[in-house]
Parts: structure tokens; C-alpha cells; sequence
């Protein structure tokens, strides 16, 4: 009874886009060029596509990065306003073992809030929608940056950990939630470039919290909340603009059934009439007719899924492998080699920020090469690379005071593992679910990255200062070899997503372990 009245329901859906007549508006535009079948092929980004990638990318992605970084400069002021705070509010004097348990908890709860909102994203893009749920993650933002701008006055502590709360929550709502937007709205030769753009925002705000902190800026001992709340400017100039953006038009046709506005959406989103997107159209048929019994996957659903084990778990151990790579360790190395390497305090502080910005430089020129490469082969590169430069730099820093250079041989090593993790293991991982996955199970999917990703930066967060306390330099060498098994999986499954539908993607890994992403007689039978 179920299949039947599954086909019914799907018989009944295909007649009502039969009947369903759309009234063309001729638009014509540098960006576009007709084929002999009349029908658009788009060339280049249309007006609403670059507006949602540079505002979602402003609003949401840099304020991500921008928590990330920023606490680590203001951390010994706030430190005192905390023992200050307790002093006067409950006469207690914090020794330095709580005043550290105070601060991890500070540091830490940002990362729990990261892992609750990678959890709640799948549910919020599906229930209020890609845009809505991004609009949503804005008021998180700004409700957090008053938290900062106000505790101090308040003399709360409470108000400080609330606040990084909120912003982690946010943090991990973004990151579930806009590359999904992003690559939804773009059309499939440009999935890759709008999916780097979330990347590209954290990668930014990590830089502009560094620069911030600069103390001719707000580095200052009496600024640290306006530096924790300055991203909230860029928060309240973009969250209008949101408003004005297309829902994706995916969602709205999968998912929400809403055949009428998901047209009106794509049409507006591409600049032309529907009449000219006739490849596009039938794909979003394609997708609905595959969505049609099950409509909405729960993050359980897709981890039992059998189909999907194998996508998913390539998902999740590309995002948590950004964070067990060291990433964010080799930024807090960074700032003791360049002091062992003769700079002083200050210039040691630009040369960090001169790092991020080899981060941020790698993003912008993945905008144009992702579009003409393949993901498998940027993957494999990165991954391998990061392995190898990690050894080099263990055995770089675990023999720093051999020889006069070797602090130079460690500077160069943290440049080109910054490079090299850009160029595939940073930008790739948050966006590869949008492209392995369909409309419905691609929430939970993106949820379990996200997760996956935060997860690792909360296990990285909490164990390094162990590692390096116990085993040093080495550290890196167990990052590496993490980073290298990484790298085995991969190549053995990681197929390539460029020009292929997250059907035939779905298709080569439908086998879980026993399946051949690679194999001859797999590519054809995804592409039939």
C-alpha cells in the first residue's frame, strides 16, 4: 500500500508540472549565449549569484573566522576582568588553576556551541529554509556582540560565556547551512567556486580578528569587548540584504513542493525566463521524482542509510581532517618560531598575520581554479603535501637549535603547509556534501560535516596543549601521520564530483567499501 500510494502521489505530482505553464519575460545579457536549441547555457555569474556569495560571505562566513581567532590576543585582560568579576560579585579569588578552567570554558563553550548548531542546521534548512535559516543565524550574531559589548559594564562573566555561546551556535549553523545555500544557487559549473566562498569568509575573519587585535586598533587593554563585538558591524549592514536574495530554488521545488515560486526563484536568480532553462528545469524534475517517498532525512536516517555510508563518511573525514591536520596548531607555533627566528614580539605578530594572509590569498585563487579542476586530484595533492610538510616541520622544530637557519627551515615549512592546506583539505571539505549528496539527504549530510569539523577543532582544542606538553615537536609528527591515512582513504574512495549530478556521485559509492568510485565500468553506469 505504501509504493502505491507513493506512485500515486509521484503520478499525481508529474501532472500537475505538466499542466503547470510559466509566461515568459525575454532577458538577454552579456552572460549568456544561445545554443542551437534555443535553450540558455550560462557562461558567467548573473547579478543575485555574486550578491549572495559576497553577502553571505561578509555576514555569516567572517564573523565565523573572526571568533575564531580574535580571543586570543585580549586573553590575558579578560583573564583579570574575570577574576576582577568574581572578586567583587561573590569575594572569591580565582588561583591560577581555576582561573585556566575559567578561560578553557570561555575558549571551549564557542566549540560546543559550533557542534550544537551543525546538529540544529539540518532541521532549520529544512523546516524555514536556506535563506531563512541563514537570516536566523544573523540574529544569533548580533545577540552574541551585545552580549560582549554589555558584560563588562554589567560586570558579568555569565554575559561573556553566554555570548560565545550564541556565536558558536551561529558558527556552526553557518557552516552547516551557507555552502549548502550557495551551491544550491549556483549552476553546476560554478558549484565549486560559490562553494569556496564560506572557506574564504572564516579564512578572512581569522585575519581581520588578527589584525584587529593589533594594538594601534583595538588591541588596546581597555578595548577587548569592542574587539570581541566588532564583527557585528558587518552582521547588521548585510542581514537586510539577505532578505532581498532568492530562496534556493531546489529547496523550494524538492523539497517544499512549491513548484510555482522555485521557478520564479531560479528565473530571477539567473536573469532570464524559464523558457531558457529547460536543462535546469528537468534536473530539479529529476531530483523531486528521486525525493518523492522520503522527503526529509534526519541526520540518523542518512548515518543508516547503506547507500549513503560510504559519501557520508567521506564527508565527515575530510571536515574533521581540516582540524586534525594541526591547523590551528601550526597558528599557535607560528608565533614562537618567528620570535626564535630574530623578530621581535611585534614583527613576530605581523609575520602570523602575514601567514593568515597566504591562507586568504589560497581562497581567493581557489575561486578560479576550482571551476577548472577536478576535486579528486586538488584533494589528493593537498592532503599528501600537508602529511609530508608536517613531518618536515616536526623535525624542523624538534631540532631548532642545531644549526643558526633551522628556524628558517620552520617558517618556510609553516608557509608552505599554510599553501598547501589551501589548495584542497581547507576550502573542498565545506562544500563537497552539496555535490555528493541530493536535496534531501543533503541537510543531515552537511550537518554531520559540520559537526565532524567542529568536533575535531574541540579534540584538537583540548588535547594539543597535553601533546605538547608531553611530547613536544612531535606533535606534529602524529598530525602528519593522521593526515597521511587521510590520504590512503581518499585515494582509494574519493570519487571525482566535477561535472556529474549527486546522482551518478550517489551511484559510484551506492556500494559502500566494496564500491569503485574509479572503476571504468562504474563512470558508465553513473552516466547512463
Amino acid at each position: 500500500m505504501g509504493d502505491r500510494a507513493a506512485g500515486s502521489t509521484l503520478l499525481a505530482e508529474n501532472r500537475r508540472r505538466e499542466s503547470f505553464q510559466y509566461v515568459p519575460q525575454p532577458v538577454f545579457n552579456e552572460n549568456q549565449h544561445w545554443t542551437k536549441t534555443n535553450e540558455y547555457t550560462a557562461t558567467g555569474w548573473s547579478f543575485y549569484l555574486i550578491l549572495a556569495g559576497v553577502i553571505t560571505t561578509i555576514g555569516s562566513s567572517v564573523p565565523v573566522g573572526y571568533n575564531i581567532g580574535v580571543v586570543n590576543t585580549p586573553a590575558e585582560v579578560i583573564k583579570q576582568f574575570c577574576n576582577e568579576s568574581f572578586i567583587s560579585r561573590y569575594d572569591v579569588v580565582l588561583d591560577e588553576q581555576w582561573m585556566n578552567v575559567l578561560w578553557s570554558s570561555v575558549v571551549s563553550i564557542f566549540i560546543v556551541g559550533g557542534c550544537t548548531g551543525s546538529i540544529l542546521g539540518s532541521y532549520l534548512a529544512d523546516s524555514l529554509g536556506r535563506k531563512m535559516a541563514t537570516i536566523a543565524t544573523g540574529a544569533l550574531w548580533i545577540a552574541g556582540a551585545l552580549l560582549f559589548l554589555l558584560c563588562r559594564t554589567a560586570n558579568s562573566v555569565e554575559m561573556l560565556i553566554i555570548g560565545r555561546l550564541l556565536v558558536g551556535l551561529a558558527g556552526g549553523l553557518t557552516t552547516s547551512i551557507v555552502p549548502m545555500y550557495l551551491t544550491e544557487l549556483a549552476p553546476p559549473r560554478l558549484t565549486g567556486a560559490m562553494g569556496v566562498a564560506c572557506p574564504m569568509g572564516v579564512n578572512v575573519g581569522v585575519l581581520v580578528g588578527q589584525v584587529m587585535g593589533l594594538n594601534f586598533l583595538l588591541g588596546g587593554p581597555d578595548n577587548w569587548p569592542y574587539l570581541l563585538g566588532a564583527y557585528a558591524i558587518l552582521v547588521i549592514v548585510c542581514l537586510p540584504i539577505l532578505f532581498i536574495l532568492p530562496e534556493s530554488p531546489k529547496y523550494l521545488y524538492v523539497m517544499k513542493r512549491d513548484e510555482g515560486k522555485a521557478l520564479e526563484e531560479l528565473s530571477r536568480l539567473r536573469g532570464v525566463s524559464m523558457s531558457l532553462l529547460a536543462s535546469e528545469l528537468e534536473t530539479l524534475r529529476e531530483e523531486a521524482a528521486t525525493a518523492s517517498v522520503v522527503q526529509r532525512y534526519s541526520m540518523l536516517q542518512v548515518a543508516r542509510e547503506p547507500a549513503l555510508r560510504l559519501p557520508l563518511l567521506l564527508v565527515v573525514a575530510l571536515q574533521a581532517g581540516q582540524q586534525t591536520s594541526g591547523i590551528n596548531a601550526v597558528f599557535y607555533y607560528s608565533q614562537m618560531m618567528f620570535e626564535q627566528a630574530g623578530l621581535t614580539a611585534y614583527q613576530a605578530q605581523l609575520a602570523t598575520i602575514a601567514a593568515g594572509l597566504v591562507n586568504v590569498c589560497t581562497a581567493a585563487l581557489m575561486v578560479r581554479l576550482l571551476p577548472r579542476a577536478g576535486r579528486r586530484p586538488l584533494v589528493l595533492r593537498s592532503v599528501l603535501a600537508a602529511a609530508l610538510l608536517l613531518a618536515a616541520l616536526a623535525a624542523a622544530l624538534n631540532y631548532m637549535d642545531a644549526a643558526p637557519w633551522m628556524p628558517y627551515v620552520c617558517i618556510v615549512a609553516v608557509l608552505s603547509y599554510v599553501n598547501a592546506y589551501g589548495f584542497g583539505l581547507g576550502p573542498i571539505a565545506y562544500f563537497i556534501a552539496s555535490e555528493m549528496f541530493e536535496v534531501a539527504p543533503r541537510p543531515a549530510a552537511m550537518a554531520w560535516g559540520s559537526l565532524a569539523n567542529w568536533g575535531g577543532n574541540f579534540l584538537i582544542g583540548m588535547s594539543f596543549q597535553t601533546m605538547r606538553d608531553t611530547i613536544g615537536a612531535y606533535s606534529f609528527l602524529l598530525f602528519s601521520a593522521v593526515t597521511a591515512a587521510l590520504y590512503v582513504f581518499m585515494r582509494l574512495y574519493f570519487p571525482e564530483t566535477r561535472g556529474k549530478t549527486p546522482a551518478q556521485v550517489s551511484l559510484l559509492c551506492s556500494q559502500g567499501f566494496r564500491s569503485r568510485p574509479l572503476s571504468t565500468s562504474q563512470l558508465r553506469n553513473a552516466d547512463v
